[in-house]
């Protein structure tokens, strides 16, 4: 890395106030432990304290957050040593829904807005009432504890009352988003058999309207655990519901369910009681069914909007998703901390490409979560939200998805708000949670991700062993209460240890390339299995992203390791702004700012200009399937992928064929 541009890094951008610094969740929480355990005040002795006394750290977190249960645990720790294999809070009683309803008052529970600027709003008494029609109902049809349900829905309060409905049963949810095709649906939901199925009739994008019942009687045809289809109508309020009452199941529009006397029921279940089932993305074969505990989703979720987010009864937390990402919810488990969750179903860019800051700015969201390539584009787009609109209630803006660049630290900070706290975050469907991410209490430094994770033993390893200051594989040396159940249908959990605990015995891998910083803070370099090679030096892909990033003329960027004449070397890909071509001269500018700001081990051996990029049904670039369509080998599923044709961009190449 060239000095200067390190010099860079770590920068300090952003300092908490004293007085919000004081009246933070998270300093509240440090003070009640301290005197109690005897621990400095400081972040970093808390973090310590936190992994290494994690049996404490998380009874602490049940007590102060007032996790409603019917049995307290016989203990908070079985098998303290096993990773995979350690039991949490055994013996407890408790259920999900149940810790996010615990508010039936008027305050707004959920705000949801349309691209076309249709909103509508629920009260925590609105959608406790909702929730416990549809759980009636549920039950009256048979649905019982360890059933599972799908949801082929969209971002609506719907999708939120069905899922809540589900889980005070002990039920189990699992949702794909509308843009998943008849395919994407099918890999997923045929591995679990789901009983009921909720879908939407169609949805808005882009300012157009795409049906979806044609692809949902599909789904039901070639599902045959599917008994009932309840349709939500979002296009059109009488939708046609021919094809899916040919298929011989029960169907039923929402607004049919009866209501009931019956008051809402909530299921006391253990702690590791399956909650919902997420899915890889699938690229490398069929999606792997990640099941996730209802304790560990919920006592992880608090700890993360709480503490790490410092999220109070009078926030409005938005998070930009579908509810085919985990950030969905990651999103939902607000409801426990009293918030209002704030839901947006459309493009991010329509019918302006500021729609968003204009949404965040007229309902006042104070906690606005993102993607890396979202703050990306509105800044190759040169949109000023911070003089455009009344920002002044937004205090965090989170982002995830990829590695955030140096260069979106800098436009925050200078073209959306000043006073903000800028989080990167970084963990994974996987965990549906983070291992490093905010912290309202430490500084945001330029190009770094805070910190690590209250309770998260994240280490970097190079050799099996810990290291600071190098870059190595982002790992977690002991239990935390989100790690999945294992994956569906898998009684041995070879899958699940193969993928996470095969590279290194009893410790977790993510698979991300990874740094800890001299500030204690995390930098991301991308996919440890994307890390390119050449001449035996390992690179991290984000590190040419960030400073492709810079160049005007580039909007996206993807590169990947080609084999060549015994060796490694670097190919890029650019996705360049209309009427701009790939000349000698963008050829050189390119290179010339990767050598300045990298080395010269990182200067692509080719720059070819493409149409497109293709990236999964989550908005991520898949570099592994550009890499196996470069060198001639199968991609394995292509329909895990949202654009899969954009791979076409990349196949035969000529320039690929020459020194």
């Amino acid at each position: 890395m060239n000095e200067s541009d390190a010099d860079q890094i770590g920068e300090i951008l952003w300092q908490p106030q004293d007085s919000a610094y004081a009246e933070s969740n998270m300093s509240i929480f440090i003070n009640n432990i301290c005197g109690k355990y005897n621990i400095n005040s400081d972040y970093e002795s808390v973090y310590r304290w936190s992994v290494d006394a994690s049996e404490d750290f998380w009874q602490e977190l049940w007590s102060q957050f007032d996790v409603i249960c019917s049995q307290s645990a016989d203990k908070v720790l079985e098998n303290a040593s096993a990773m995979p294999g350690a039991n949490w809070f055994p013996g407890a009683r408790l259920n999900y829904a149940e810790n996010l309803l615990r508010y039936a008052d008027d305050l707004t529970a959920i705000i949801f807005r349309l691209e076309s600027g249709e909103e509508r709003r629920l009260s925590y008494k609105e959608l406790h009432s909702e929730v416990a029609r549809h759980a009636n109902w549920l039950r009256d049809c048979g649905v019982t504890k360890g059933d599972r349900v799908g949801g082929y829905m969209a971002n609506l309060p719907e999708t939120i009352v069905a899922f809540l409905a589900v889980s005070s049963i002990g039920a189990i949810w699992s949702s794909c988003s509308p843009d998943f095709g008849v395919k994407g649906v099918m890999e997923r939901f045929v591995q679990i058999k789901p009983k009921v199925l909720y879908t939407i009739d169609g949805y808005h994008y882009n300012g157009k309207q795409h049906d979806v019942i044609a692809s949902a009687a599909e789904v039901v045809n070639q599902i045959d655990s599917i008994e009932k289809v309840v349709v939500v109508p979002f296009l059109n309020s009488s939708p046609e519901l021919a094809p899916l009452k040919k298929t011989g199941r029960d169907v039923y529009l929402s607004g049919d369910i009866p209501d009931s006397s019956k008051p809402l029921e909530f299921a006391q279940l253990p702690f590791e009681h399956p909650l919902y089932i997420l899915y890889s993305s699938g690229t490398t074969g069929v999606p792997k069914c990640i099941v996730h505990s209802a304790g560990g989703a919920l006592l992880q979720h608090l700890k993360e909007h709480r503490l790490h987010c410092d999220v109070k009864r009078q926030d409005r937390l938005f998070y930009f998703t579908t509810c085919g990402w985990m950030m969905w919810n990651w999103l939902v488990s607000g409801l426990a901390s009293g918030c209002s969750i704030v839901l947006y179903e459309g493009s991010p860019f329509f019918p302006r490409r500021r729609s968003l800051w204009q949404f965040a700015s007229e309902v006042g969201i104070t906690i606005f979560g993102t993607s890396a390539r979202y703050l990306a584009a509105c800044s190759k787009a040169r949109l000023n939200p911070g003089e455009e609109y009344d920002l002044s209630a937004l205090k965090a803006i989170l982002s995830t998805g990829s590695p955030l660049a140096p260069e979106s630290f800098d436009y925050v900070y200078t073209k959306v708000k000043k006073d903000v706290m800028l989080s990167s975050i970084s963990g994974g469907t996987d965990i549906v949670s983070c291992f490093v991410l905010g912290n309202p209490l430490r500084p945001v430094r330029r190009g770094e991700i805070q910190g690590r994770g209250l309770g998260m033993a994240v280490e970097v390893f190079i050799d099996g062993k810990p290291v600071n200051g190098q870059r190595g594989e982002l790992v977690c040396t002991k239990p935390f209460p989100s790690m999945p159940i294992g994956f569906w249908g898998e009684p041995d959990n070879s899958r699940y240890i193969e993928a996470y605990f095969s590279r290194f015995e009893g410790v977790w891998a993510q698979g991300d390339y990874a740094e800890i910083t001299e500030n204690d803070g995390m930098i991301i370099y991308g996919r440890s299995d994307a890390v390119l090679n050449p001449g035996g030096v390992r690179i991290g892909t984000a590190e040419i992203y960030r400073q492709v990033e810079k160049i005007d003329a580039v909007l996206e960027s993807i590169c990947i390791g080609q084999i060549w004449a015994n060796d490694v070397r670097i190919i890029l890909f650019v996705l360049l702004r209309e009427g701009v071509v790939l000349d000698n001269a963008l050829k050189a500018e390119i290179r010339k700012v990767i050598k300045d700001n990298t080395t010269s081990r990182h200067l692509p051996k080719k720059i070819i200009a493409v149409k497109d990029i293709p990236r999964t049904l989550s908005g991520k670039i898949v570099e592994l399937a550009v890499r196996n369509v470069v060198h001639g080998d199968p991609v394995k599923n292509t329909e895990a992928l949202a654009n899969p044709e954009a791979l076409d961009n990349f196949r035969n190449l000529p320039e690929l064929q020459e020194n």
